[in-house]
């Protein structure tokens, strides 16, 4: 058996995704749609492959070039797309006197290849459609007979007594004489030839399957609901190896500030939780990279992270250890004694520390999406300019800008690295980034991830707004951090203590910035409400020595304060 792959579509349904990246190398758990498709083909005994490229069809030419299958698999360059006819006449010179199978390399599906093939063979007619009852495409007639009348309800006897409505799968099987009803070097429909060949007299016989699985990824829709309906089946397999295809249940969960959406999926007693970072939209590394490269990194290295079953980085989709619902912002909110408040932070400094060393080991910048480290320009950029513009122009509509303070950003930025105790960080380390299971503790959202000073974590950590912890309990957690201070980061107590605090205006800068954006912008009003926590520990902070530094700063806030 010879078979061809029609894989020259624009993919226009599929944009602005095919704009980077050919349909057919759209992946699912990291495979190409393309790459399963020709496993499918091999396992069904074919001998030789052909695949018509248009669209992006250098990228499927450079990916089987690296490839090493083992009959012959080539592609036929298409300079202007001929249709399915068209292209299946453009191959005559490929095809020989046996019927060759053809398939459409926008589906996904188990159906039985060879099955079909050996069906067409055992009858004498020129074509053999495959077809299934799918409601959201039938329009194919079929008469009792099995044998295809019509494709289109505007033809004669399309509804006939006796005559059901079907779908095509895009998977067909076709003798030698079908080519002499395609015209060559010009578009042509493939099904325009079949309505041709009816009118001639000759009979189509339709393959009529049932109990498979199929799914059309011509959408953004379709091609995520494949993506999930085969990788989230696969994550439970490695989670439980007794799971054989259970029905899964799929609850959506509360999202925070990102545009990431997560979900927990169950089957019987087991549970995971499901990332969707969306379709990629370009080939810069994008979230769902660093989360899966950081998260390995960090789990390899022993840091407690919630563990990654599976992923597929181009469609978004990571599934990973459910860690459950108990962060550590609901453990101190239930939690009355202040000694047992102490302990609970003690652990996670500990934790933060050594991931901050652990981390670092063998960190790869290039698995960063934002920036690999936190740098002079991310401050100002990042979080002193996202303070001025998202909190203090957009949020509360006050005429200041970024000029105004450039001098002490500045300022503050060299200051925020002069004395830097660099590790990896973490970069979001909140209480609703630490969950808590079975007296345990895990970080979450680290792809964020690079590196930078470990004060900046812990300034997340202690000045975290959803929390609010008191100024001497802050204080006490600050000497317990430093006097606990792995010796890797060969920094005195002073040094660490200066650069925690230039850390602590930085990071409360980019809350601010951030609820103000959040509240504003994405209509997230929940974020409003910690608002003023934030702007009293800025306060704060710049009333102490180092708010002389930063006289406009400290008078802006000052300002703000009277107001809330």
């Amino acid at each position: 058996m010879k078979a061809m792959i029609l894989a020259a579509g624009l993919g226009t349904r599929l944009r602005p995704y095919t704009q980077w990246t050919p349909k057919p190398l759209f992946t699912i758990s990291g495979r190409p749609v393309l790459d399963i498709m020709i496993d499918r083909l091999l396992a069904a005994g074919c001998r030789a492959i052909v695949i018509n490229t248009h669209h992006q069809h250098h990228q499927i030419a450079s990916f089987l070039d690296k490839q090493q299958y083992p009959v012959p698999v080539t592609a036929r360059h298409e300079p202007q797309i001929l249709g399915t006819g068209g292209a299946i006449k453009n191959v005559s010179d490929f095809w020989d006197t046996d019927p060759f199978l053809v398939i459409n390399s926008d589906i996904v599906t188990d159906i039985d290849l060879a099955q079909v093939y050996q069906y067409h063979r055992r009858h004498r007619y020129p074509a053999t459609l495959v077809l299934h009852d799918d409601p959201r495409y039938n329009c194919v007639s079929v008469d009792s007979n099995g044998f295809i009348r019509a494709f289109s309800p505007k033809e004669p006897g399309y509804k006939n007594r006796g005559h059901r409505i079907l779908a095509f799968t895009g998977i067909q099987v076709l003798s030698p004489e079908v080519l002499g009803y395609i015209p060559g070097q010009n578009f042509y429909s493939s099904i325009d030839a079949y309505r041709r060949m009816i009118a001639d007299g000759k009979k189509i016989k339709a393959s009529i399957v049932r109990g498979h699985y199929w799914q059309d990824i011509g959408t953004p829709q379709s091609y995520r609901q494949a993506v999930y309906e085969k990788m989230s089946a696969a994550a439970f397999d490695v989670v439980d190896k007794k799971f054989r295809n259970r029905t899964i249940k799929r609850v959506a969960l509360a999202g925070d500030g990102s545009d990431r959406k997560w979900y927990r999926l169950s089957a019987g007693k087991s549970t995971l939780v499901m990332v969707d970072h969306g379709i990629r939209h370009n080939k810069q590394t994008a979230e769902a990279d660093a989360y899966v490269a950081i998260g390995r990194h960090l789990e390899a290295a022993g840091v407690r992270v919630p563990k990654i079953y599976l992923y597929d980085t181009f469609a978004g989709l990571v599934f990973v250890q459910d860690l459950g619902d108990l962060n550590l912002q609901q453990v101190i909110s239930d939690t009355a004694e202040p000694s047992d408040v102490i302990t609970c932070y003690q652990t996670v400094i500990r934790q933060l520390l050594q991931m901050s060393v652990a981390g670092a080991n063998n960190f790869n910048p290039a698995w960063t999406w934002q920036t690999p480290s936190y740098s002079r320009d991310l401050i100002l950029e990042k979080e002193c300019r996202y303070f001025v513009e998202a909190f203090l122009q957009t949020y509360l509509g006050r005429k200041v800008h970024f000029s105004d303070l450039a001098q002490e950003f500045a300022l503050l930025a060299d200051r925020a690295l002069e004395n830097a105790a660099n590790g990896f960080m973490h970069r979001d380390m909140q209480s609703r980034n630490i969950m808590v299971k079975g007296g345990k503790t895990y970080f979450i959202d680290f792809q964020g991830g690079r590196t930078g000073p470990v004060q900046y974590d812990l300034a997340s950590l202690l000045i975290d707004p959803y929390v609010d912890l008191p100024d001497e309990l802050r204080s006490k957690l600050f000497d317990y951090a430093a006097h606990n201070l792995p010796p890797e980061f060969g920094i005195s107590l002073q040094q660490f203590r200066q650069g925690y605090i230039y850390c602590t205006l930085t990071r409360n800068l980019q809350i601010l910035g951030a609820f103000g954006h959040l509240s504003k912008n994405r209509g997230k009003l929940y974020f409003e409400k910690y608002i003023p926590t934030a702007l009293r520990t800025l306060e704060k902070t710049l009333s102490d020595a180092v708010g002389r530094e930063f006289p406009e700063l400290k008078k802006i806030v000052a300002k703000i304060i009277q107001t809330i």
